[in-house]
């Protein structure tokens, strides 16, 4: 075994058999065939192996399917094998095999040690380790984590509040007010510790400060007020919060609280302003659906979806399975049909594929698949993608299977879970392992094309 190729297949899940795939032949009684495969060189069906034999009581059997994969000094072989020895009570074991992996400067590496040494009473250990690091904001919000373990908020704070004072100007221009800080996240930081030292109000005004104010769709402004019932707060900032994260948090606590009425309110206030419907249409509508509302639901979805811009393919997504849960497949069809005919007769591959479920509710699943078939993108790895989807919803996985093996080079995680449901184990393997295609750049010349791929 040879580490970069390991660690290659396992960041990109080509040529090997994905977690997914492992666990659904464990699923389905194939503990031999996972066992034989984690002794070739298959990265996931030896962790799952490992953890089941684990589990089952035979440890140091364990231990020996993951010796392979440990010789070649990958990390992620070695934290495997650390988090097994933790959880059996041997966190002595798992603190001297990962110390020499955190110490080399593998950043995953030190982060998951320095919480193996948090959990376990050496929280004061783990922050000196991590405190030389602070800069990343990786290690930064491992250190604060640690912090709290270790009883050193305050420490953790003064090297936050140390980086946000170092913080330079983005560029030279004189008027841009944006500031370079390592870590990018300090101010957030410092805030999730001034609140749990229970100093609110400083923590709120760090908030004020930020320039970035959502993070993968929370705002943690709007999650602080919410948490200390300060909604009247919360109110305010939803009115001048233009993600609508901050609205959409809003609605979360008067739902909560019973106010349902009220959390519709929220959205539609918002959605009233600029483009404001863009970020609050998907929670408006689960909303409506969760309170028994879906005709309502399907309603605002479709009204959107007429005004101008609104067509968007997610938005059209959302409404089409909207007219499917509640039984409108037929509506769902006639919404497709308008908007065709406002496209001059024109649907994209994007908006045509909708069609298949609304057509299978309504009986129709071979009309769709000879329209699909027909249509200018039918021949294409990701109509066969979404053909088989729908074929195996119906119960025809074998066809589903042909469908996809027109187009080996794609899709080969779908068909390989199409051909274990079949009980074709061997072809499925085959299928995984088959290493995909290099591509081939030429060198650059120099020379900027104007023709795709620029």
């Amino acid at each position: 075994m040879d580490a970069a190729d390991l660690d290659y297949r396992a960041r990109t899940l080509t040529g090997c058999i994905p977690p997914p795939l492992v666990a659904r032949l464990l699923e389905l009684g194939h503990e031999r065939e996972v066992e034989l495969q984690a002794s070739r060189g298959e990265w996931f069906c030896a962790l799952e192996w490992a953890r089941l034999l684990g589990h089952r009581g035979r440890r140091e059997q364990a231990l020996e399917v993951l010796a392979p994969y440990v010789a070649t000094n990958w990390w992620p072989a070695a934290q495997a094998r650390a988090e097994l020895l933790e959880g059996w009570g041997r966190a002595g074991e798992a603190i001297t095999l990962s110390r020499s992996y955190a110490e080399a400067g593998d950043r995953l590496a030190l982060v998951f040690f320095a919480r193996l040494l948090a959990r376990h009473g050496r929280g004061g250990e783990a922050f000196m380790l991590l405190c030389a690091g602070i800069q990343d904001w990786f290690l930064a919000e491992c250190l604060v984590d640690v912090a709290e373990a270790a009883g050193m908020d305050e420490e953790a704070a003064a090297l936050l509040e140390a980086r946000v004072e170092a913080a330079v100007p983005a560029c030279d221009d004189p008027d841009c007010n944006n500031l370079r800080m390592e870590p990018s996240s300090a101010i957030d930081l410092l805030a999730a510790i001034r609140e749990r030292q229970g100093r609110i109000e400083e923590a709120i005004v760090l908030l004020h400060t930020r320039e970035v104010t959502s993070v993968n769709g929370r705002d943690q402004l709007a999650d602080l007020l919410a948490r200390h019932d300060r909604i009247t707060e919360l109110r305010a900032y939803a009115a001048s919060e233009h993600h609508g994260h901050a609205a959409q948090r809003l609605a979360e606590v008067l739902e909560e609280s019973g106010d349902v009425e009220g959390a519709i309110a929220v959205y539609r206030t918002f959605g009233a302003t600029p483009s404001g419907m863009w970020q609050v249409i998907v929670p408006l509508s689960e909303l409506l659906v969760r309170h028994g509302r879906g005709d309502e639901a399907i309603e605002v979805v479709r009204a959107f979806t007429e005004r101008p811009g609104g067509a968007e393919d997610w938005i059209v997504h959302t409404l089409c399975t909207l007219y499917v849960d509640h039984g409108r497949p037929r509506d769902g069809l006639a919404h497709l049909d308008a908007l065709k005919a406002r496209s001059g007769g024109r649907e994209d591959w994007d908006l045509f594929q909708m069609r298949l479920p609304l057509m299978a509710d309504c009986g129709l699943l071979d009309e769709a698949i000879e329209q699909a078939r027909a249509h200018p993108e039918g021949d294409t790895w990701y109509a066969a993608w979404a053909l088989s989807d729908m074929l195996v919803k119906v119960g025809r996985a074998e066809e589903a299977a042909a469908v996809l093996e027109r187009h080996p080079t794609f899709n080969s995680s779908l068909r390989a879970e199409l051909l274990i449901d079949l009980g074709r184990i061997e072809n499925a393997v085959r299928v995984l392992q088959q290493p995909p295609p290099k591509p081939t750049t030429a060198a650059w010349d120099g020379a900027y094309s104007t023709e795709p791929p620029f």
